[in-house]
């Protein structure tokens, strides 16, 4: 799924995006010398962090908008642009880690972007993920789909968000050995009083693709306001995540 990130609001206010996934990597089994590629590196924090851990990582991304946030940020560290379902690296890595990145991709690219993925590790490496699964932001999605229904327009759902069940049966089917995987609930404090319409412009773009701006807004607004009572309390924003979570050895 190519869209165009404005890379610095992102990087300004979606932090929790990487903050969350400095817990994935704590799945890592270090050891001396261990190389990583980063796949979906995004703005490069979570690439610092591992190289921090005394890991050679690289950082790989398809967004140009994003790769240059990265260099500018960490100039010691290097980045590629990368398709994750169609890549080659140029030496196997130990570590293939992925934060909030396989829901972006589209279902039926999956299998290619696990097999390019198991391609590039070495024997016995580690594959270490975290992205949104089954129920994923489900009430802000439900919300939106019926304000486009109000107005006799589809909504299509512009993510993938698998079972375990259905993940790691894809993972097994590549050869990978499945060692750890769990589903669970995270709500996620978003920043400001218009922190979920701000959310829902970041990430939900493609829905609204060929609408013009005013009805965009009016569709945001009225999500927005449909779901105040489920998800801002005590003067906070948040979003109702469910994450998958897990590690596979090749």
């Amino acid at each position: 799924m190519n869209i165009k990130w404005d890379a610095q609001t992102y990087t300004d206010h979606f932090s929790f995006v990487h903050e969350y996934g400095e817990d994935v990597i704590k799945l890592i089994e270090q050891h001396d010398a261990l190389s990583v590629l980063d796949l979906g590196c995004g703005n490069g924090a979570l690439t610092k962090k591992i190289s921090d851990l005394g890991m050679n990582v690289i950082g790989m991304d398809a967004s140009e908008e994003l790769l240059k946030v990265a260099r500018e940020n960490y100039p010691d560290l290097t980045f590629i642009k990368g398709d994750a379902t169609n890549f080659e690296l140029a030496e196997n890595v130990d570590v293939v880690f992925s934060n909030a990145v396989f829901h972006w991709i589209h279902q039926e690219k999956q299998m290619q972007m696990l097999k390019c993925v198991y391609k590039a590790m070495k024997d016995v490496g580690q594959f270490v993920f975290e992205f949104g699964g089954s129920g994923n932001n489900i009430q802000i999605h439900n919300a939106l789909e019926q304000e486009f229904r109000a107005r006799g327009k589809v909504y299509h759902m512009p993510f993938y968000f698998p079972t375990i069940g259905e993940y790691t049966t894809l993972l097994e089917k590549v050869g990978f050995k499945v060692k750890y995987a769990i589903l669970f609930d995270r709500m996620t404090k978003l920043n400001g009083e218009d922190g979920l319409a701000d959310w829902i412009k970041m990430f939900v773009k493609i829905p609204f693709e060929g609408m013009n701006r005013e009805e965009r807004e009016t569709i945001i607004n009225q999500a927005v306001l449909s779901l105040k009572g489920k998800l801002y309390h005590n003067g906070i924003w948040y979003a109702d995540y469910v994450r998958i979570r897990g590690k596979a050895i090749k």
